[in-house]
């Protein structure tokens, strides 16, 4: 049986789930045509995470992630009362991916450093979690759409960076997720 999902009365057939994040289930669907991201937010509890509206934010955070010009997949449609974003799709490795292979390139961090340029400037950081980045012919894409005012903390160099290698931080995450087996 095919699962189909609808974003504004526009049916989708479900291929996979891409991943669980800390406000929603992204799936890779498809009108036949074309393949897209589907997220639907979800209301389960996060410990370490305050959320408003979810729907409201991923909105505005889109927003404001465009006028700083980041590389991100183009919001294509939304359903406020089902609260569901469709979004374009990028393909390739994510850098939690690449990590894990072993092909991860200091480029991509070289990328990334350049995104925190002009993220900084506008005192804004993302989720810098290495899952919510897909590198695309050479060229690094941040997927999610979740940003928050900036806070050293929580910047590239003091957070995120401990997660784009197989640092002690990465490995006790994948050993958490998946008991240690590298998919």
């Amino acid at each position: 049986m095919e699962e189909k999902i609808s974003v504004n009365d526009k049916s989708y057939m479900v291929l996979k789930l891409l991943g669980k994040g800390k406000g929603g289930y992204s799936y890779l669907v498809t009108d036949g045509n074309s393949l897209y991201v589907l997220k639907q937010i979800h209301h389960e509890p996060c410990d370490y995470y305050q959320f408003g509206n979810k729907m409201e934010a991923e909105l505005r955070d889109y927003r404001r992630l465009k006028e700083v010009r980041l590389r991100l997949p183009k919001l294509l449609d939304f359903d406020m009362e089902q609260e569901r974003i469709l979004k374009e799709y990028i393909d390739g490795d994510t850098i939690f991916e690449l990590v894990c292979q072993d092909k991860m390139r200091e480029e991509y961090v070289g990328q990334m450093k350049q995104m925190c340029e002009f993220l900084y400037a506008a005192g804004i950081n993302i989720d810098y979690f290495p899952t919510n980045f897909v590198v695309q012919a050479g060229e690094l894409y941040y997927i999610d759409f979740e940003c928050n005012n900036y806070m050293d903390e929580w910047n590239f160099e003091n957070w995120g960076v401990k997660y784009w290698s197989k640092t002690p931080e990465f490995l006790k995450y994948l050993e958490e997720q998946t008991g240690g087996k590298q998919e």
